[in-house]
């Protein structure tokens, strides 16, 4: 439970559920704490600890959790967020008769990146990691009772088209409250982070394959030769970031480049940027695309990344086929506009957590056995 993601959608549900009427216990493949995980105590959740899921350890990891479950029959509802290694998860939870199993789909992985990934071989686990996401998926339907997904698109890939219908879709909403831009609190950050007078461009995301920094820092190279008064501030933290670190030096960017590492204060470096570049390879429906339009931010990203997630018109979609000169242009004509308060348009977009929480605690409850 650290600041990924899927993680801080998890969070912003489990906020905002009534505790006294339903609680989240957490099943984590983690011995090392969490960024969450005081979090979750202070509001009563309970935390369990099982070996990371690997090859190596397929076979100690299925009796751990066999173990589990017998030692736990209390759990009526798992609700797993693991993609398509749910079918691990569902699969034991069904032969132990637990009644209520749920697949939630985060990602959509395309056939495409995968080859590209290969193709580059900068991060050999992630690249295995994701081909296995992508071969045994299948097994997910079969061993699920009910079929979540952050977005259509998600839900396609893990479930298949031809269950759409049955594939009820989980927002990654937010408390847009948080979000709201203020000119007050952009200068201020900006001070703070020692950027005021530039031209910010700003990414969040982990340093791995799937968020392709390298392409990245590459536009971002493009940008400087036609505008040296721009800036790049990068938020999050992976294996990656030595080779990307690496990628600005040979470039002789690197002075241009902010890495900020994993932060808590998301909503305030938001108010900092003033465009938000997002060229993964691959994605499900990114909550940091939703919080960064509620800041009213510009955004410009892959054409992969699913069409649902524009809800305020914010977003420009870039093929990765473009050339980065050609993202270099597209960011820069993008960049001056005048920010505005967008919280209407995420509510009506149905990214509000309160209402959503409300519908996904009425799941839980009508469907406990």
């Amino acid at each position: 439970m650290n600041l990924g993601g899927a993680e801080t959608m998890i969070m912003n549900y489990y906020r905002n559920i009534d505790r006294t009427k339903l609680q989240f216990d957490f099943l984590l493949h983690r011995e090392e704490k969490g960024h969450f995980d005081d979090e979750i105590i202070a509001l009563g959740g309970k935390i369990y600890r099982m070996p990371a899921i690997s090859p190596k350890n397929y076979f100690n990891y299925k009796k751990a959790l066999n173990d589990f479950f017998d030692e736990h029959p209390e759990y009526k509802i798992v609700h797993s967020h693991l993609n398509a290694l749910s079918s691990i998860i569902l699969g034991i939870a069904k032969k132990k008769y637990v009644p209520v199993r749920i697949a939630h789909s985060h990602l959509a992985v395309e056939p495409f990146a995968l080859k590209k990934i290969f193709k580059k071989n900068t991060d050999i686990k992630a690249t295995i990691k994701d081909s296995i996401q992508s071969l045994i998926k299948g097994g997910v339907p079969k061993s699920a009772s009910h079929y979540f997904s952050c977005g259509i698109k998600a839900g396609d890939w893990l479930f298949g088209k031809k269950n759409r219908d049955k594939v009820l879709v989980i927002n990654n909403a937010i408390d847009s409250s948080k979000f709201t831009f203020s000119s007050f609190l952009s200068k201020k950050k900006k001070e703070e982070l020692g950027i005021t007078g530039k031209k910010v461009i700003g990414h969040v995301g982990r340093f791995n394959e799937q968020k392709n920094h390298f392409f990245l820092v590459n536009i971002f190279n493009e940008i400087l030769k036609k505008d040296k008064n721009c800036i790049l501030v990068l938020v999050g933290s992976g294996n990656l970031q030595p080779s990307i670190e690496e990628e600005a030096k040979r470039l002789k960017i690197y002075e241009s480049i902010k890495f900020l590492g994993l932060r808590t204060d998301i909503p305030e470096i938001l108010q900092s940027f003033d465009l938000f570049l997002f060229p993964s390879l691959y994605e499900g429906l990114p909550v940091t695309l939703i919080e960064a339009q509620a800041c009213g931010l510009r955004i410009v990203t892959t054409n992969t990344v699913t069409s649902e997630v524009d809800i305020t018109n914010l977003i420009t979609f870039k093929s990765l086929e473009d050339s980065y000169e050609d993202w270099a242009y597209t960011v820069l004509e993008r960049i001056n506009y005048t920010r505005e308060n967008t919280n209407h348009l995420i509510e009506k977009g149905g990214y509000d957590i309160f209402e959503n929480a409300r519908n996904l605690q009425t799941f839980y409850l009508n469907y406990y056995i």
